[in-house]
């Protein structure tokens, strides 16, 4: 990550939540809410619970910095740097909303509705995605990686450009249902979705190389013939 202002955001966001928590620990009640289930009740826990969410925070950033140096493709990652930080930003960004979530519900339960924030902000996080896949490049840390889309350029950028426009999609529709359809319905169609999301791009990427495959053969076939 060249740009020391990105760099400088991603640390500063992921130190945020280890040091409101640190701020706000002595004010907590013993018990906090750490899990908010489809039916609406929620799980209370141990407020020391929620240090292990807050240091998610800088351990991740430690390993968003990490993998490019250790990828066999890492010169790669100068192609797509500029998404990879802002990916940074905006996962450490996530993870802080999540910290105050957690905080906001602790001091003032039922203030805010838990399931449509993070419909929204698991909605928004799938549109982030769908606008910069089909901008990453071949690497072994981040995007549809499977034998096919990394033993080929094309298959990566045609795998990606699909992977990309279906998160797009799935983030509309999770924002747009949370406000009208009920929670436990709302699941199952993420699930759904995300399924098909897993699904789909693997199974093309294979197809694609199939035929590439195929292809290549044709071209040596004729070769030999000439």
């Amino acid at each position: 990550m060249k740009n020391k202002y990105k760099t400088t955001a991603i640390w500063v966001l992921a130190a945020l939540s280890p040091i409101l928590c640190a701020i706000a620990f002595p004010f907590l009640p013993d018990q906090i809410p750490m899990h908010w289930a489809i039916d609406g009740s929620v799980t209370y826990q141990g407020k020391g619970t929620l240090f292990f969410l807050a240091l998610l925070s800088p351990l991740l950033a430690a390993l968003l910095f990490a993998l490019p140096k250790i990828d066999p493709k890492k010169d790669n990652y100068a192609r797509f740097s500029k998404y990879y930080s802002l990916f940074g930003i905006f996962l450490m960004s996530f993870l802080l909303i999540a910290n105050l979530i957690v905080l906001s519900e602790s001091f003032f339960p039922g203030r805010i509705s838990v399931g449509m924030v993070v419909q929204i902000l698991v909605g928004a996080l799938f549109l982030f995605l769908g606008n910069i896949m089909p901008k990453v490049k071949s690497n072994f840390f981040m995007g549809v990686k499977n034998p096919w889309t990394l033993s080929n350029t094309d298959i990566w950028n045609r795998t990606h450009r699909l992977a990309g426009a279906l998160m797009f999609v799935m983030g509309l529709i999770i924002i747009l249902t949370c406000f009208w359809l009920p929670p436990a319905f709302s699941m199952w169609l993420i699930v759904g979705m995300g399924t098909l999301l897993v699904v789909l791009p693997t199974v093309l990427s294979y197809i694609w190389y199939r035929k590439l495959l195929k292809s290549l053969s044709g071209n040596e076939n004729e070769e030999e013939e000439k």
